[in-house]
This record gives structure tokens, C-alpha cells and sequence, in this order.
């Protein structure tokens, strides 16, 4: 087997967080979430360009998983990254995450997930394992705006693009 020059691993990440991009895109564009669609968006805390107070960081230091449903504000997407408001505790906070930064979208409305294997290392050119798969009814308890510290998903069939990659 030859060596993949092209890098389909890469070029499909950009893909996959190219949904999510677009999502958010549209959502920004009508300030509200359609239906009853919300997602639960996990990233790492500590990866480069993320910008979140040091209250959040101090409580998350590895990852965190917001709550995009009702109450957001001030969300702006950009080619790299998006901005976002939220409320925690009653606090109004504002967070920058990168795209690369993301671990895992979910909207339980639809059972739609992307999963990224993706470390704080990844920035310094280390790829990642993507895994995308839809997941059960059973919709994780949490509200508006809530971090938690485990990814929000349920179970389900896993379909790894690892097993499409060619292994040098």
C-alpha cells in the first residue's frame, strides 16, 4: 500500500467541522435555533486560541460541554473559530472556541453527533481520529448554558474513519 500524500484524514475533519460551522453559520444569521433543535458542544479547555474567563477554566480544565438552546447571545462565526454568550450560574460569560478546539457536537433533537479524537497536542500538526455515528433517544439532563465535564452523548453504532485510513 502507498503512502496517503493527500491526507483524506485531514480533509475529511475540515469536512465534518465544516458542518458544524455551517450550523452555526445559520444560526447566527436568525439568532435563534430552529424547532427544536440545541446542541451540546464539547471542546477542549486548554487548546490554543480558546479564550474563556479564568472561573471556567479553573472549574474545566481539560474540556467543557455548553448548552446552545435558548438563551445564547452575541454568536459569531468565523472561518477559524465563533463567539459565543452564555449564562452559567447567572453569570454572563463570553467564550472563544476555535473549530479545532471541538470534541464533540450533538443535537439530541435529531440524534445527530460528531465525535473528534482530538488532543491539545493536535496543534502542533498531530492528527486526529474522527468518529461520527447517530446516537439513542435517551437525551443527557442538563440546562441551558451548563458545562459538564464528560462529553453528552448516548450510545450507538460507531463508524471510525480510522478503519477507511491506510496505515504506513
Amino acid at each position: 500500500m502507498g503512502q496517503d500524500h493527500i491526507r483524506y484524514d485531514i480533509l475529511a475533519q475540515d469536512a465534518l467541522r465544516g458542518v458544524i460551522r455551517k450550523v452555526l453559520s445559520e444560526v447566527s444569521a436568525t439568532g435563534s435555533l430552529p424547532g427544536d433543535h440545541h446542541f451540546f458542544i464539547t471542546f477542549l479547555t486548554q487548546a490554543s486560541g480558546v479564550r474563556l474567563s479564568q472561573h471556567l477554566k479553573s472549574k474545566y480544565p481539560e474540556q467543557m460541554t455548553i448548552v446552545v438552546q435558548h438563551q445564547f447571545w452575541d454568536l459569531k462565526v468565523h472561518e477559524a473559530y465563533f463567539e459565543i454568550g452564555l449564562s452559567f450560574s447567572d453569570k454572563p460569560e463570553k467564550l472563544t472556541i476555535p473549530f479545532a478546539a471541538v470534541r464533540g457536537f450533538y443535537d439530541p433533537s435529531v440524534n445527530f453527533e460528531l465525535e473528534f479524537d482530538v488532543s491539545v497536542a493536535e496543534d502542533a500538526g498531530e492528527s486526529a481520529e474522527i468518529t461520527a455515528y447517530p446516537v439513542s433517544t435517551d437525551e443527557p439532563k442538563t440546562t441551558e448554558g451548563e458545562a459538564k465535564g464528560d462529553d453528552a452523548k448516548a450510545g450507538g453504532s460507531v463508524v471510525s474513519l480510522d478503519a477507511f485510513r491506510k496505515k504506513n
